[in-house]
Protein backbone atom coordinates (compact mmCIF):
# COMPACT_ATOMS: atom_id res chain seq x y z
CA UNK A 1 0.00 0.00 0.00
CA UNK A 2 1.85 3.26 -1.19
CA UNK A 3 1.83 6.06 1.37
CA UNK A 4 -0.52 8.86 1.00
CA UNK A 5 0.72 12.25 -0.69
CA UNK A 6 0.62 14.57 2.21
CA UNK A 7 -2.05 17.41 1.94
CA UNK A 8 -1.33 20.41 -0.01
CA UNK A 9 -0.77 23.49 1.77
CA UNK A 10 -3.79 25.99 1.08
CA UNK A 11 -2.39 29.30 -0.91
CA UNK A 12 -5.50 31.48 -1.30
CA UNK A 13 -6.30 32.99 2.03
CA UNK A 14 -9.43 34.45 2.88
CA UNK A 15 -9.51 37.63 1.99
CA UNK A 16 -8.68 40.48 4.72
CA UNK A 17 -10.66 43.42 5.88
CA UNK A 18 -9.27 47.02 5.23
CA UNK A 19 -8.87 47.77 9.27
CA UNK A 20 -6.88 44.27 9.75
CA UNK A 21 -3.81 45.79 7.31
CA UNK A 22 -0.20 45.66 9.04
CA UNK A 23 2.22 47.58 7.94
CA UNK A 24 5.12 49.74 9.02
CA UNK A 25 2.32 52.42 9.43
CA UNK A 26 0.78 50.34 12.42
CA UNK A 27 3.66 50.19 14.82
CA UNK A 28 3.10 52.63 17.29
CA UNK A 29 6.49 54.34 18.83
CA UNK A 30 5.59 55.98 22.01
CA UNK A 31 8.32 58.69 23.05
CA UNK A 32 9.75 60.12 26.40
CA UNK A 33 7.41 58.73 28.81
CA UNK A 34 4.67 58.49 26.78
CA UNK A 35 4.60 54.37 27.62
CA UNK A 36 4.39 55.11 31.47
CA UNK A 37 1.18 57.09 30.97
CA UNK A 38 -0.17 54.29 28.38
CA UNK A 39 0.82 51.35 30.63
CA UNK A 40 0.99 52.72 34.45
CA UNK A 41 0.64 49.33 35.59
CA UNK A 42 3.86 47.78 34.21
CA UNK A 43 5.65 50.52 36.73
CA UNK A 44 3.97 51.16 39.46
CA UNK A 45 2.00 47.77 40.05
CA UNK A 46 -1.32 49.36 39.57
CA UNK A 47 -3.78 52.82 39.37
CA UNK A 48 -5.57 52.25 42.67
CA UNK A 49 -4.24 52.85 46.43
CA UNK A 50 -1.18 50.92 46.06
CA UNK A 51 0.06 52.52 42.76
CA UNK A 52 -0.50 55.74 44.49
CA UNK A 53 1.13 55.58 47.47
CA UNK A 54 4.21 53.84 45.00
CA UNK A 55 4.56 57.23 43.61
CA UNK A 56 5.53 58.46 47.35
CA UNK A 57 7.90 55.15 48.36
CA UNK A 58 9.81 55.72 44.40
CA UNK A 59 10.65 59.58 45.43
CA UNK A 60 11.46 58.60 49.09
CA UNK A 61 13.79 56.09 47.62
CA UNK A 62 16.32 58.85 46.11
CA UNK A 63 16.94 60.10 49.85
CA UNK A 64 17.46 57.18 51.06
CA UNK A 65 19.72 56.15 48.22
CA UNK A 66 21.37 59.45 49.50
CA UNK A 67 21.50 58.63 53.02
CA UNK A 68 22.88 54.97 52.17
CA UNK A 69 26.03 56.76 50.23
CA UNK A 70 26.40 58.96 53.22
CA UNK A 71 25.37 61.89 51.93
CA UNK A 72 21.92 62.60 53.63
CA UNK A 73 20.28 62.39 57.25
CA UNK A 74 16.96 63.92 56.74
CA UNK A 75 13.87 63.56 54.62
CA UNK A 76 10.66 65.32 55.35
CA UNK A 77 7.47 64.31 53.63
CA UNK A 78 5.25 66.42 53.22
CA UNK A 79 0.94 65.92 52.57
CA UNK A 80 -0.20 69.62 51.74
CA UNK A 81 -3.92 70.63 51.62
CA UNK A 82 -4.30 70.55 47.79
CA UNK A 83 -3.54 66.81 47.22
CA UNK A 84 -0.37 67.41 46.42
CA UNK A 85 2.76 65.71 48.56
CA UNK A 86 6.45 67.28 48.68
CA UNK A 87 9.53 65.14 49.38
CA UNK A 88 12.57 66.93 51.01
CA UNK A 89 15.92 65.86 51.29
CA UNK A 90 19.53 67.05 52.56
CA UNK A 91 21.48 65.49 49.92
CA UNK A 92 23.89 66.20 47.02
CA UNK A 93 20.92 67.38 44.94
CA UNK A 94 20.20 66.41 41.67
CA UNK A 95 22.81 67.69 39.32
CA UNK A 96 21.59 70.50 36.90
CA UNK A 97 24.35 71.26 34.32
CA UNK A 98 23.90 70.42 31.08
CA UNK A 99 24.07 66.17 30.05
CA UNK A 100 26.62 65.65 27.71
CA UNK A 101 24.19 63.09 26.17
CA UNK A 102 20.52 64.60 26.28
CA UNK A 103 22.37 68.06 25.54
CA UNK A 104 19.48 69.22 28.44
CA UNK A 105 19.76 69.83 31.91
CA UNK A 106 20.94 66.83 33.85
CA UNK A 107 17.97 67.67 36.73
CA UNK A 108 15.07 67.49 33.04
CA UNK A 109 17.23 64.46 31.96
CA UNK A 110 16.30 62.28 35.19
CA UNK A 111 12.56 63.44 35.57
CA UNK A 112 11.90 62.91 31.39
CA UNK A 113 13.79 59.93 30.88
CA UNK A 114 12.78 56.48 31.47
CA UNK A 115 16.46 54.32 33.04
CA UNK A 116 18.63 57.49 33.79
CA UNK A 117 19.96 58.28 36.75
CA UNK A 118 23.00 57.92 38.88
CA UNK A 119 22.75 54.29 39.42
CA UNK A 120 23.57 52.20 36.82
CA UNK A 121 27.41 53.51 36.09
CA UNK A 122 30.77 53.81 38.41
CA UNK A 123 30.56 56.83 41.20
CA UNK A 124 26.83 57.40 41.56
CA UNK A 125 25.69 54.80 43.82
CA UNK A 126 27.30 51.96 45.34
CA UNK A 127 23.94 50.25 46.27
CA UNK A 128 20.78 51.87 45.86
CA UNK A 129 17.20 50.71 45.77
CA UNK A 130 16.05 52.01 42.38
CA UNK A 131 17.85 50.00 40.90
CA UNK A 132 16.17 50.63 36.83
CA UNK A 133 16.20 54.57 37.35
CA UNK A 134 12.46 54.68 36.33
CA UNK A 135 11.45 56.00 39.92
CA UNK A 136 11.35 59.99 39.62
CA UNK A 137 10.38 59.85 36.09
CA UNK A 138 7.97 57.65 36.16
CA UNK A 139 6.26 59.86 39.21
CA UNK A 140 6.26 62.87 36.93
CA UNK A 141 4.44 61.37 33.88
CA UNK A 142 1.99 60.19 36.58
CA UNK A 143 1.72 63.83 38.05
CA UNK A 144 -1.21 66.18 36.97
CA UNK A 145 1.91 68.51 38.27
CA UNK A 146 5.15 68.53 39.01
CA UNK A 147 7.83 71.24 40.66
CA UNK A 148 11.68 70.00 41.22
CA UNK A 149 13.63 72.48 43.44
CA UNK A 150 17.47 71.95 43.83
CA UNK A 151 20.00 73.64 46.45
CA UNK A 152 23.44 73.22 44.98
CA UNK A 153 26.23 75.34 43.96
CA UNK A 154 24.77 78.37 46.20
CA UNK A 155 21.53 78.57 44.15
CA UNK A 156 17.92 77.33 44.50
CA UNK A 157 17.55 75.95 40.61
CA UNK A 158 13.54 75.48 39.76
CA UNK A 159 11.96 73.32 36.73
CA UNK A 160 8.35 72.56 36.08
CA UNK A 161 6.40 69.80 34.79
CA UNK A 162 2.87 69.09 33.58
CA UNK A 163 2.18 65.47 33.05
CA UNK A 164 5.61 65.08 32.33
CA UNK A 165 6.43 67.17 29.88
CA UNK A 166 8.50 70.29 31.09
CA UNK A 167 6.77 73.77 30.98
CA UNK A 168 9.97 75.93 31.54
CA UNK A 169 14.00 75.26 31.77
CA UNK A 170 15.96 74.60 34.66
CA UNK A 171 16.33 78.28 36.35
CA UNK A 172 18.36 79.62 39.38
CA UNK A 173 15.56 82.04 40.78
CA UNK A 174 17.49 82.91 44.06
CA UNK A 175 20.70 82.16 46.34
CA UNK A 176 20.79 78.83 49.19
CA UNK A 177 22.42 77.39 51.56
CA UNK A 178 23.48 73.90 51.49
CA UNK A 179 22.18 70.93 49.30
CA UNK A 180 19.09 68.81 48.45
CA UNK A 181 16.64 68.07 46.50
CA UNK A 182 12.63 68.45 46.93
CA UNK A 183 10.01 66.99 44.66
CA UNK A 184 6.25 68.09 44.83
CA UNK A 185 4.18 66.63 42.98
CA UNK A 186 0.05 65.87 42.35
CA UNK A 187 -1.13 62.71 41.24
CA UNK A 188 -2.71 62.68 37.93
CA UNK A 189 -7.08 62.70 38.16
CA UNK A 190 -6.76 61.04 34.80
CA UNK A 191 -4.66 58.28 35.64
CA UNK A 192 -5.77 56.89 39.46
CA UNK A 193 -8.68 55.95 40.47
CA UNK A 194 -8.17 56.84 44.44
CA UNK A 195 -6.12 60.46 45.12
CA UNK A 196 -6.42 59.90 48.96
CA UNK A 197 -3.17 59.35 50.53
CA UNK A 198 -3.34 56.84 53.49
CA UNK A 199 -1.16 58.44 56.67
CA UNK A 200 -1.30 55.35 58.57
CA UNK A 201 0.41 53.38 54.96
CA UNK A 202 2.99 56.26 54.74
CA UNK A 203 3.92 56.04 58.35
CA UNK A 204 4.51 52.07 58.63
CA UNK A 205 6.26 52.51 55.36
CA UNK A 206 8.67 55.40 56.29
CA UNK A 207 8.95 53.88 59.98
CA UNK A 208 10.17 50.60 58.38
CA UNK A 209 12.64 52.76 55.85
CA UNK A 210 13.90 54.59 59.36
CA UNK A 211 14.84 51.38 60.82
CA UNK A 212 16.52 50.31 57.83
CA UNK A 213 18.65 53.36 57.34
CA UNK A 214 20.34 53.93 60.46
CA UNK A 215 21.14 58.05 61.66
CA UNK A 216 18.47 59.04 59.17
CA UNK A 217 15.55 60.68 60.53
CA UNK A 218 12.29 60.81 58.10
CA UNK A 219 9.79 63.41 59.31
CA UNK A 220 6.21 63.09 57.95
CA UNK A 221 4.10 66.30 58.30
CA UNK A 222 0.31 66.00 57.78
CA UNK A 223 -1.11 69.38 57.15
CA UNK A 224 -4.25 68.17 55.33
CA UNK A 225 -6.28 69.94 57.52
CA UNK A 226 -5.34 73.37 58.38
CA UNK A 227 -6.86 73.79 61.78
CA UNK A 228 -5.04 70.62 62.74
CA UNK A 229 -1.56 69.36 61.33
CA UNK A 230 0.32 66.54 62.80
CA UNK A 231 3.73 65.72 62.62
CA UNK A 232 5.53 62.33 62.90
CA UNK A 233 9.90 62.09 63.34
CA UNK A 234 11.47 58.70 62.88
CA UNK A 235 15.08 57.89 63.88
CA UNK A 236 16.11 54.88 65.00
CA UNK A 237 20.36 54.84 65.99
CA UNK A 238 19.76 50.95 66.27
CA UNK A 239 18.92 50.60 63.01
CA UNK A 240 17.46 46.81 62.65
CA UNK A 241 17.96 45.58 66.47
CA UNK A 242 15.42 48.64 67.28
CA UNK A 243 13.18 47.13 65.01
CA UNK A 244 13.05 43.87 65.94
CA UNK A 245 12.02 45.08 69.67
CA UNK A 246 9.20 46.90 68.14
CA UNK A 247 7.67 43.71 66.33
CA UNK A 248 8.37 42.13 69.82
CA UNK A 249 6.84 44.83 71.77
CA UNK A 250 3.62 43.18 72.68
CA UNK A 251 4.75 39.77 73.47
CA UNK A 252 6.98 38.31 75.72
CA UNK A 253 10.95 37.43 74.95
CA UNK A 254 12.75 34.07 75.99
CA UNK A 255 15.47 36.19 76.13
CA UNK A 256 16.75 39.95 77.05
CA UNK A 257 19.33 40.70 74.60
CA UNK A 258 18.57 41.08 70.70
CA UNK A 259 20.98 39.47 68.85
CA UNK A 260 22.51 41.61 66.73
CA UNK A 261 25.73 42.03 63.85
CA UNK A 262 26.44 44.53 61.05
CA UNK A 263 29.46 43.24 58.43
CA UNK A 264 31.20 43.93 55.41
CA UNK A 265 32.21 41.62 52.98
CA UNK A 266 33.55 41.76 49.39
CA UNK A 267 30.93 45.21 48.99
CA UNK A 268 28.41 43.79 50.80
CA UNK A 269 27.08 44.90 54.13
CA UNK A 270 25.07 42.18 56.14
CA UNK A 271 22.80 43.44 58.92
CA UNK A 272 20.87 40.61 61.15
CA UNK A 273 18.89 40.72 64.63
CA UNK A 274 16.58 38.21 66.40
CA UNK A 275 14.89 37.71 69.05
CA UNK A 276 13.10 34.46 70.30
CA UNK A 277 9.30 35.00 71.84
CA UNK A 278 7.23 33.09 73.85
CA UNK A 279 4.60 32.08 70.83
CA UNK A 280 4.59 29.36 67.91
CA UNK A 281 4.72 32.01 65.01
CA UNK A 282 7.45 33.02 63.10
CA UNK A 283 8.19 36.92 61.76
CA UNK A 284 11.18 36.53 59.50
CA UNK A 285 11.57 40.39 57.52
CA UNK A 286 13.74 40.19 54.45
CA UNK A 287 15.50 43.35 52.70
CA UNK A 288 18.05 43.62 49.95
CA UNK A 289 18.90 47.60 49.16
CA UNK A 290 15.96 48.64 51.83
CA UNK A 291 13.46 46.42 49.41
CA UNK A 292 11.43 44.40 51.43
CA UNK A 293 11.79 40.94 50.10
CA UNK A 294 8.42 39.26 50.59
CA UNK A 295 9.40 36.26 49.05
CA UNK A 296 12.67 35.98 51.21
CA UNK A 297 15.85 34.87 48.82
CA UNK A 298 19.16 33.72 48.89
CA UNK A 299 19.62 35.91 52.27
CA UNK A 300 16.92 34.16 54.13
CA UNK A 301 18.51 30.80 52.79
CA UNK A 302 21.87 31.53 54.19
CA UNK A 303 20.71 33.09 57.63
CA UNK A 304 18.43 30.11 58.41
CA UNK A 305 20.93 27.37 57.61
CA UNK A 306 23.48 29.12 59.43
CA UNK A 307 20.34 29.39 62.53
CA UNK A 308 19.78 25.99 62.76
CA UNK A 309 23.74 24.47 62.30
CA UNK A 310 25.25 26.84 65.11
CA UNK A 311 21.91 26.14 67.76
CA UNK A 312 22.56 22.58 66.99
CA UNK A 313 26.95 22.83 67.40
CA UNK A 314 26.47 24.43 70.60
CA UNK A 315 23.63 22.82 71.98
CA UNK A 316 25.74 19.50 71.27
CA UNK A 317 28.72 21.14 72.77
CA UNK A 318 27.07 22.33 76.23
CA UNK A 319 25.65 19.24 76.23
CA UNK A 320 22.24 20.63 76.13
CA UNK A 321 21.33 17.80 73.13
CA UNK A 322 22.79 14.58 74.35
CA UNK A 323 24.33 11.78 72.04
CA UNK A 324 20.95 9.99 71.54
CA UNK A 325 18.81 13.44 70.49
CA UNK A 326 18.31 14.64 67.32
CA UNK A 327 19.35 17.65 65.94
CA UNK A 328 16.69 20.37 65.96
CA UNK A 329 14.94 20.87 62.86
CA UNK A 330 14.65 24.18 60.86
CA UNK A 331 11.60 23.75 61.85
CA UNK A 332 11.91 23.59 65.42
CA UNK A 333 14.09 26.44 65.63
CA UNK A 334 11.88 29.31 63.17
CA UNK A 335 9.39 28.73 65.94
CA UNK A 336 8.87 31.66 68.14
CA UNK A 337 11.25 33.80 66.09
CA UNK A 338 11.56 37.21 65.20
CA UNK A 339 14.15 38.41 63.14
CA UNK A 340 15.36 40.49 60.62
CA UNK A 341 17.89 40.25 57.80
CA UNK A 342 19.26 43.28 55.51
CA UNK A 343 21.29 42.94 53.15
CA UNK A 344 23.00 45.91 50.76
CA UNK A 345 24.56 44.75 48.03
CA UNK A 346 25.96 46.30 44.40
CA UNK A 347 23.83 44.29 41.78
CA UNK A 348 21.56 42.93 43.00
CA UNK A 349 18.95 40.41 41.19
CA UNK A 350 15.75 40.19 42.21
CA UNK A 351 13.04 37.57 40.10
CA UNK A 352 10.11 39.32 39.34
CA UNK A 353 8.94 43.06 38.77
CA UNK A 354 8.13 43.29 42.52
CA UNK A 355 11.69 42.70 43.22
CA UNK A 356 9.86 40.52 46.16
CA UNK A 357 12.44 37.81 46.00
CA UNK A 358 16.68 38.07 46.05
CA UNK A 359 18.51 35.91 43.55
CA UNK A 360 21.71 36.27 44.45
CA UNK A 361 23.97 33.16 44.48
CA UNK A 362 26.80 34.52 46.15
CA UNK A 363 24.89 36.51 49.01
CA UNK A 364 23.87 32.92 50.44
CA UNK A 365 27.48 31.97 51.58
CA UNK A 366 28.09 35.66 52.72
CA UNK A 367 24.89 35.72 55.06
CA UNK A 368 26.20 31.93 56.34
CA UNK A 369 29.55 32.94 57.17
CA UNK A 370 28.54 36.49 58.88
CA UNK A 371 25.96 34.62 60.97
CA UNK A 372 27.63 31.52 61.87
CA UNK A 373 30.71 33.36 63.57
CA UNK A 374 28.40 36.16 65.00
CA UNK A 375 25.96 34.00 66.55
CA UNK A 376 28.21 31.53 67.96
CA UNK A 377 30.41 33.76 69.45
CA UNK A 378 26.55 36.02 70.93
CA UNK A 379 25.60 32.63 72.41
CA UNK A 380 28.69 31.99 74.13
CA UNK A 381 28.95 35.44 75.42
CA UNK A 382 25.90 34.90 76.15
CA UNK A 383 24.63 31.42 77.92
CA UNK A 384 21.56 32.34 79.58
CA UNK A 385 20.06 33.46 76.69
CA UNK A 386 21.53 30.70 74.72
CA UNK A 387 19.95 28.07 77.58
CA UNK A 388 16.65 29.82 77.12
CA UNK A 389 16.73 29.95 73.26
CA UNK A 390 17.18 26.09 72.85
CA UNK A 391 15.00 25.11 75.53
CA UNK A 392 12.35 27.07 73.51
Amino acid sequence: MSPKAPPKLQTNKPKAKASSEYTAKQITVLEGLEPVRKRPGMYIGNTAEAGLHHLVWEVVDNGIDEAMAGFCNLIIVTLTPDGMISVEDNGRGIPVEIHPQTKVSALETVLTKLHAGGKFGEGGYKVSGGLHGVGVSVVNALAEHMRAEVKRDGKLWVQEYKRGKPTSKVKAIKPARGTGTTIIFKPDPQIFTTLEFKLKLILNHLRQQAYLTKGVKIVILDERDRKNKTSYTFYFEGGIASYVRYLNHTKEPKHDNVFYVQKEIDDTVVEIALQYVDEFNETTLAFANNIHNTEGGMHVAGFKTALTRTLNNFARSKNILKEKDENLTGDDILEGLTSVISVKLKNPQFEGQTKSKLGNAEIKSIVDTVMSEYFGIYLEEHPRDAENIIRK
